[in-house]
C-alpha cells in the first residue's frame, strides 16, 4: 500500500502542475522529447538511416516549429520535468508508465483487430487482464515478464498503412510530437476508453501525467547542447525510419 500510495501521489501532483502551468491543453503526447531523445547517437555520430527516404515538402514551417517546440521543452517542460523527477522514485515512474499503458490496451486491440492481426489483438486481452489483476491494476507487465506475452504496438497509422493510405508529408506541429498527415488523422483510431467518456480528464490529467513521467524518464539523455537545424534532422529522420517497416517503403 506504501507504494501504490506514494503512486497515486505522483499522479495527482503532475495533475495539479498542469493546472497551474496551464501547458497541457495544447499537448496531445509527449513534447519534442519524443523526437529529441530517440535520436541514435553511435560513435560520437548522429544515427543516420540513410535509406530512409525523408518526404519533408514543408520542411521551413517544420523548422520553425520544431524550434519552438525545442524551446517549449527547454524553458516549460524539462524544469517541470526535473522537479516530477526529484519527487518521484524511478520504480514509481516504471508503475505510472506501465498503468498508462495498460489503459492504452484499447487502441492497439481495435487496430489489431482491423489490419487482421487476431493473434495480437488476443495478446492484448490477455495482457489486459493478467496485468489488471495480477499487476495491480497495471502497475507491474506481469503478463511480459512472468507469461512472456508481448504487446502488438499497433496504432491508427498502421491501420491506415494497411490499407495502403499513403503517408504523406512529414508534419511538425506546435506542442506535439513528430507526425506524417496518415499518422495525424490516424489519431482518430487510436481508441481510448478515457478520451471519449472523460474528456476532459484525459487532456487535463492522463495525457499530463504520460507526458511528465516519459520526459522525467528520459533526462538522464540530455546533453545539455543547443539544439540545431541538425538535430531537426536527424529527429526526423529517427521518427521516418521508426514507423517504417523493415525493408519496405511507405507509400505516399
Amino acid at each position: 500500500m506504501h507504494v501504490l500510495g506514494r503512486v497515486l501521489l505522483a499522479i495527482i501532483t503532475s495533475w495539479v502542475l498542469s493546472w497551474v502551468l496551464t501547458v497541457q491543453p495544447f499537448v496531445a503526447s509527449a513534447l519534442s522529447a519524443e523526437s529529441l531523445q530517440e535520436i541514435i547517437v553511435e560513435r560520437g555520430t548522429l544515427g543516420i538511416n540513410c535509406e530512409t527516404e525523408d518526404y519533408d515538402p514543408w520542411e521551413p514551417f517544420n523548422e520553425k516549429i520544431f524550434m519552438l517546440n525545442c524551446a517549449a521543452d527547454r524553458y516549460v517542460l524539462r524544469p517541470v520535468a526535473k522537479a516530477y523527477n526529484d519527487l518521484v522514485l524511478d520504480g514509481e515512474k516504471d508503475a505510472i508508465h506501465n498503468m498508462l499503458d495498460n489503459l492504452a490496451m484499447p487502441k492497439r486491440f481495435i487496430n489489431s483487430l482491423l489490419q487482421g492481426k487476431f493473434n495480437g489483438a488476443g495478446r492484448e486481452v490477455a495482457r489486459f487482464l493478467i496485468n489488471s489483476t495480477l499487476g495491480m491494476g497495471g502497475m507491474a507487465d506481469v503478463a511480459k515478464y512472468q507469461f512472456h506475452i508481448s504487446r502488438s504496438d499497433e496504432d491508427g497509422g498502421k491501420t491506415l498503412a494497411h490499407y495502403g493510405v499513403g503517408a504523406g508529408p512529414y508534419l511538425v506541429l506546435p506542442l506535439l510530437s513528430p507526425l506524417t498527415v496518415r499518422d495525424g488523422i490516424g489519431y482518430v483510431l487510436n481508441m481510448d476508453p478515457i478520451n471519449f467518456f472523460v474528456p476532459l480528464l484525459a487532456v487535463l490529467s492522463k495525457g499530463t501525467e504520460d507526458m511528465l513521467n516519459e520526459r522525467a524518464v528520459t533526462l538522464q539523455f540530455d546533453g545539455g547542447e543547443e539544439v540545431t537545424l541538425d538535430h531537426y534532422a536527424a529527429a526526423r529522420n529517427a521518427y521516418l525510419t521508426r514507423r517504417q517497416p523493415p525493408g519496405t517503403a511507405w507509400p505516399r
